[in-house]
C-alpha cells in the first residue's frame, strides 16, 4: 500500500495558512495511508463568493497536496454560515462522511 507524507496535521496547517480559515476538519478516511480526505473548511476567505469559486480556492491552495493524494472532498463554509449550521445541527458540523463506514472508505484496511 502506497504512502505519503500528506496528513491530516499538514492539511489542517496548509489550510490554515494558505486561507486564512478559522476551523478545520481534516479526516483521512484512507485508514491511515494518507491517500483519501474529507475535510470541512471555514474561512472568511469564503464569503460572497459560491461553491464553485470556494473550491477553486482550496484547490489552489493545495495544489501540491492534491497531486500527491487519491482523493479529496471539501466542504467549504464562511464563518456565518458555519456559526449558524452548528446552531441548527447541535454542533455535529463534521466533514461530509457519505460512502463510509464507522467514517473509514469501505474495503480499506488499517
Amino acid at each position: 500500500m502506497a504512502t505519503t507524507s500528506i496528513t491530516e496535521a499538514s492539511l489542517t496547517a496548509a489550510l490554515k495558512e494558505r486561507l486564512k480559515a478559522v476551523h478545520v476538519e481534516v479526516t483521512d478516511m484512507s485508514g491511515g495511508c494518507g491517500q483519501s480526505f474529507t475535510s470541512l473548511i471555514v474561512s472568511p476567505e469564503f464569503v460572497g463568493k459560491n461553491s464553485l469559486k470556494r473550491h477553486r480556492l482550496v484547490n489552489a491552495a493545495l495544489k501540491q497536496e492534491i497531486a500527491e493524494i487519491h482523493a479529496w472532498s471539501a466542504k467549504c463554509q464562511s464563518p456565518e454560515e458555519y456559526e449558524k449550521e452548528k446552531a441548527a445541527t447541535g454542533g455535529n458540523d463534521g466533514p461530509p462522511m457519505d460512502g463510509t463506514t464507522d467514517g473509514k472508505v469501505e474495503g480499506v484496511s488499517q
